[in-house]
């Protein structure tokens, strides 16, 4: 491809017709949605062609397809399109307020920070927050996250990691099924129905192996593919779960959810706030203090 300087970039309408042809394969359909003739769409991908010194698009038949260049740049330019969007939305949301962008894991925004959130925007009023949902790591920098909640190792390049709490995961159940199935020793609990995180299979057989206990039926049970339907499970008694003790501090509470045991099982995973390495921005500093304090309080609320 030819060298692109800043002062030749392409215009934002060769660049949207270009994004829009990409989504659809078709010049027609892109012109539909542009409002523009077919021509005209087909004059401005061959100028974005000739500029760039690539072919984005070859002919098939009556219709369009995306070259491997074409789907390479139509994959990154979507989510160009979209940051330049978010910017925009954004600027004008906000004004004079600093918006923080975080990415999150859903079931720890909804469980164990949103409940918490009322005391950071009270001290922070100048500050607004942005929860979008990744359950994956991402490009923190590329996608324009000032912030994300990362599960697991320490193990995202080029970034700032702090750690906010190791996971313990300890066997709970509703009242009703503990005195059902007398589920008050692991000998019990092991023949009692369980409920499986489809991502954890393993989980409940690590909990047994430390209780001296292996059998091949634990894998039996009922399985999800959400902690937030397990503990849905768990409170209407169809199984005992295995659940991280920061998910379920409302339900322990109250007594919807009692422990089967005071030994957690200690995983090797933990939970970790994660910034972009070079910045020294003032807000994400603010928010992560403010995260570190409430681990560091709820750590002690556990113990």
């Amino acid at each position: 491809m030819h060298s692109v300087g800043h002062h030749n970039l392409p215009s934002y309408a060769l660049l949207r017709s270009f994004e829009c042809a990409a989504r659809h394969e078709s010049f027609t359909q892109a012109a539909e949605e542009l409002h523009l003739t077919q021509s005209a769409v087909s004059r401005q991908v061959k100028e974005l062609e000739d500029m760039m010194g690539a072919t984005l698009f070859r002919r098939v038949g009556r219709r369009v397809a995306l070259t491997e260049a074409g789907r390479r740049f139509a994959a990154d330019l979507a989510i160009d399109l979209k940051n330049l969007r978010q910017s925009v939305v954004r600027a004008i949301a906000v004004g004079e307020q600093s918006t923080l962008r975080i990415g999150i894991l859903p079931t720890f925004a909804s469980r164990w920070l949103i409940p918490r959130l009322a005391t950071f925007l009270g001290d922070h009023p100048d500050i607004e927050i942005r929860l979008e949902t990744r359950t994956l790591p991402f490009d923190i920098t590329r996608e324009r996250f000032d912030i994300a909640i990362h599960f697991g190792k320490a193990d995202w390049p080029d970034a700032r990691m702090t750690k906010l709490f190791d996971e313990e995961m300890l066997p709970v159940a509703s009242p009703k099924f503990r005195d059902r199935h007398m589920a008050t020793e692991p000998a019990r609990l092991a023949e009692a129905p369980l409920l499986h995180l489809i991502t954890r299979e393993s989980a409940w057989i690590d909990w047994f192996a430390m209780n001296k206990i292996s059998d091949r039926r634990l894998l039996t049970g009922r399985h999800f593919d959400q902690f937030s339907m397990i503990i849905s499970a768990a409170a209407a008694s169809l199984g005992a779960a295995l659940l991280p003790k920061y998910l379920i501090e409302t339900e322990l509470d109250s007594g919807i959810l009692i422990p089967l045991s005071d030994m957690p099982l200690k995983t090797h995973n933990s939970y970790f706030v994660v910034s972009a390495a070079g910045d020294v921005n003032p807000q994400v500093n603010a928010f992560t203090r403010w995260l570190m304090s409430a681990a560091k309080r709820a750590n002690r609320r556990s113990a």
